[in-house]
């Protein structure tokens, strides 16, 4: 199918399907108009039928009726049997399979049509026997059979199968035709969707001219955004170790200060001032984080955090199973867990983390005590640099980017970070990931 057509503009290959599926319809025409001709000839059946009928009825009714019996012999032909009675046929007055061929029969003889014809299938199928009665003018019946088989005249159903036939035929080719040359543009609308999320390798350049180009343009887009990413990682990772030099410096110089109040304010500056970095930084380099997915057991990490937290003096519990491993980013997704205990151990005075799974998903929730967040700003606070003054106190050290890279961070394992105010008072941050365990 690929060298079926050849690699043209668009509007070329187009223009090639439609005269491809036009000379199809011209042979299946002339495949058509041939059957028609068929029909036309088993209508000159009718016809000679009516004709011998015709010349029969006029010499046997020209006969005394002891000689019709001889004269109906010498009548009988190769292709039709004649005799004659007085009764009439054993057939119904109307046979619906031959309505048709009575018709074709009456059109081309009038002269029939007022008398009493009759006529039915001896042996119904695709092909039979045609046979029936003739009344004469004196009561008495001429008999007639045909002795060659007659195809049957009924194809109306035939006529439009064949007619869907290559319709159909043409909308799958097409179909297949045009879902050929539209290929390129799937792969690239599948490639879009990826770009800053997943690597995403050049799509190949092929397919129609206009499509190649536009492909040919992605790529270099992407090879363009690409090294801008890795440009933006060298810059944040020169900026960290510039900035944390001579903060180093600054806090060495601090432990010489005689006053331990100056000495204490300038410590705290330093500490806020690297919580500031660190986080600017995990948050703008989140999206070029080589690090790779591995086993991790996350009910152990939960745990973890919930022992760290109890060292400190904190209340804090943990409710959830002994082990559940999932494959993610370790450091990543233990810094969104971390981000989050910090921020609901700093607003609340209990914390609970509850880890379960029901086996398609699995879901952590950080459950505090304090104040909440306005209903109108639970989106938003997930973005970056929103701080909240009326729902929290302002005495946080970074540049609220804390909520933003669990989001980040949660959005690379393929989940979800909600936040929802409990009842009576408190915020609980749900993270909801897909249940693939190991």
């Amino acid at each position: 199918m690929r060298k079926l057509i050849p690699s043209t503009g668009l509007l070329g290959q187009v223009v090639a399907i439609l005269l491809l599926t036009m000379l199809i319809e011209f042979g299946v025409s002339t495949l058509l108009y041939e059957r028609a001709s068929q029909f036309s000839v088993r209508d000159d059946e009718a016809r000679r039928l009516a004709e011998h009928l015709v010349i029969c009825r006029r010499l046997v009714e020209d006969r005394p009726p002891g000689t019709r019996p001889e004269m109906a012999s010498h009548l009988t032909t190769d292709r039709y049997e004649i005799h004659w009675d007085r009764d009439p046929p054993r057939v119904p007055s109307v046979a619906p399979a031959l309505d048709q061929m009575r018709r074709q029969i009456v059109e081309w003889e009038p002269s029939l049509g007022t008398r009493d014809l009759r006529i039915r299938l001896t042996l119904p199928g695709r092909s039979s026997a045609v046979s029936g009665g003739l009344q004469l003018d004196d009561g008495s019946w001429l008999h007639f059979r045909t002795l060659e088989p007659v195809a049957r005249l009924d194809f109306g159903f035939e006529r439009v199968a064949l007619a869907l036939v290559p319709a159909i035929a043409l909308m799958v080719i097409g179909g297949l035709m045009l879902r050929r040359a539209l290929l390129p543009l799937r792969r690239l609308a599948v490639a879009a969707d990826r770009v800053g999320h997943d690597p995403v390798d050049p799509v190949p350049e092929d397919g129609p001219g206009e499509v190649r180009r536009v492909v040919v343009a992605f790529n270099r887009m992407q090879a363009r955004i690409r090294a801008l990413i890795d440009n933006r990682t060298q810059a944040l990772a020169a900026v960290g170790h510039d900035l944390r030099t001579p903060l180093a410096r600054l806090r060495l110089r601090s432990e010489g200060v005689a006053d331990p109040e100056t000495r204490n304010a300038i410590g705290h500056d330093v500490a806020e001032m690297e919580a500031m970095i660190t986080s600017l930084l995990a948050f703008l380099g989140g999206d070029s984080d080589p690090e790779a997915p591995v086993p991790v057991d996350l009910a152990v990490m939960c745990a973890t955090l919930v022992d760290d937290a109890q060292d400190a003096g904190h209340a804090v519990d943990y409710v959830g199973p002994d082990h559940l491993e999932l494959r993610l980013r370790r450091s990543g997704f233990k810094r969104a867990l971390t981000n989050l205990v910090d921020n609901a151990l700093h607003y609340g005075d209990r914390l609970t983390i509850a880890l379960s799974t029901d086996g398609a998903a699995v879901t952590v929730r950080v459950i505090d005590d304090g104040p909440g967040i306005p209903e109108d700003q639970l989106v938003a606070v997930l973005q970056p640099f929103v701080r909240l003054d009326p729902a929290r106190r302002r005495d946080t050290v970074g540049f609220g980017l804390g909520l933003a890279i669990a989001a980040q961070a949660v959005q690379a394992e393929g989940g979800t970070l909600t936040l929802a105010n409990r009842v009576p008072h408190g915020l609980e941050a749900t993270i909801h990931l897909p249940g693939h365990k190991i």
